[in-house]
């Protein structure tokens, strides 16, 4: 057994550090960790590699083929260009420039959350020009739009971390996106306000050409209506709010879809199936994850940790919690890197008795709030964004971001301190 934690241990330090598959890594480290331990591949035993494995296939995979199923046909119809362009208009006549940003940083969030990985440059590229025709500052234009990351990690269904998260609390969805969604809000909001104010100070002159221009972009011209194309996401969004099982909503709604655009039924069905080929991902994800929680488990390695950490979470598991998960996203600088800290940590924590629900929020969001703190996203987010947005720069765009991230992580505390109090 101690062979077996040492090996472990040198593999969650691969995954922590990077530079290897971080799926292959969780796989190859946990199956030679379990073997070490002497666990037999199969048969009559309590613990075998099989049933390791098999830990793996939790029932979040079939909320996650049932949310990409909805996505799928829903952007293929057309449907989420309409809401993403109205979305975009709202914010441009609430916040002008600064809102169509924020707007736009909402909307591709919206779109992570549901796909798992957060672009945001799929809105950027149309919000940052415009905004800077604007007369917004192309830095805080860039960081703007780039804090989409924070929503889609943290208030999303297929993330690999939220995933391995959810699954090893046994809790579901549901609550955890809810409070996903107000600490992403938050940030955004955070920043908005600072930029909105900054502006109303000092006024970019600007004539109604360009304004005129500005608001032509983001114009419906689709055949489909505001109305028609965001139905199906509000009854989605209520029925998972309702608590119907996600994969059962999400495939009724993306039925909806293909009436209501009037496609073939044939079509309709392979763009639901095209849009399940990006769960390919979070699948592997969620099964390499949970099989490597697995071997933590049983290899005592779970043990080990609770001992070190024994005193940190004798006065509070969840507020240990919080802080491991927000410095493991602050050193990684990756939200799904730092699954390598969070899962078995959250395996003490919730055996030290601590509430599944505000154990999972704070495993899942200080990671996804810290990630991006010290460049953006060494590999995507902001540097994605920055080549979109003319005249900015990662360094000092990512300066900006750094006070909404603070503001973010204390909304998190207040959400989960209540949580303690309320549970």
């Amino acid at each position: 057994m101690e062979l077996a934690q040492i090996l472990m241990v040198i593999t969650l330090i691969f995954m922590v550090w990077g530079k290897t598959p971080l799926y292959l890594t969780a796989i190859v480290g946990s199956t030679i960790a379990a073997l070490a331990a002497g666990f037999p591949i199969s048969g009559k035993a309590d613990v075998t590699l099989i049933k390791l494995v098999n830990g793996g296939l939790n029932p979040v995979i079939a909320d996650i083929t049932g949310v990409l199923m909805f996505v799928g046909i829903l952007e293929s119809s057309g449907f989420l260009k309409v809401i993403i362009n109205k979305i975009m208009a709202w914010g441009s006549q609430l916040g002008g420039a600064p809102g169509i940003t924020a707007a736009g940083s909402l909307a591709a969030g919206c779109i992570g959350a549901l796909t798992g990985f957060t672009q945001p440059v799929v809105t950027a590229a149309i919000t940052g020009p415009a905004a800077t025709k604007l007369g917004m500052d192309p830095n805080k234009t860039a960081g703007l739009a780039a804090h989409a990351g924070h929503f889609g990690n943290f208030a999303g269904f297929t993330h690999p971390t939220q995933v391995a998260v959810v699954a090893t609390a046994a809790i579901g969805f549901g609550a955890i996106n809810v409070v996903g969604a107000i600490v992403g809000i938050s940030i955004i909001l955070f920043s908005f306000v600072r930029v909105a104010s900054a502006m109303k100070k000092n006024p970019p002159v600007l004539d109604e050409e360009t304004k005129n221009e500005v608001e032509r972009s983001f114009a419906n011209v689709s055949e489909y209506s505001f109305g028609l194309a965001v139905f199906p996401f509000l009854l989605f969004c209520a029925g998972f709010v309702l608590g119907f099982p996600v994969f059962i909503v999400g495939s009724v709604c993306a039925i909806l879809v293909g009436l209501l655009a009037k496609m073939e039924l044939h079509k309709s069905e392979n763009e639901m199936i095209d849009g399940v080929k990006k769960a390919a991902i979070p699948i592997v994800a969620t099964i390499s994850f949970l099989f490597m929680s697995g071997v933590i488990n049983k290899i005592g390695l779970v043990d080990v940790i609770a001992d070190i950490m024994g005193p940190f979470v004798t006065v509070s598991p969840i507020y240990s919690m919080l802080f491991v998960s927000a410095l493991a996203g602050f050193i990684t600088q990756s939200n799904a890197a730092s699954v390598a800290i969070d899962v078995p940590f959250l395996q003490v924590v919730l055996a030290a008795g601590a509430d599944p629900l505000t154990a999972a929020c704070a495993a899942a969001g200080g990671s996804a709030v810290t990630q991006y703190y010290l460049t953006g996203g060494p590999v995507a987010a902001l540097s994605t964004v920055i080549p979109v947005v003319k005249d900015s720069n990662l360094k000092d765009a990512n300066k900006f971001q750094r006070p909404a991230m603070l503001f973010g992580l204390l909304v998190l505390f207040v959400l989960v301190s209540v949580l303690l109090i309320v549970r």
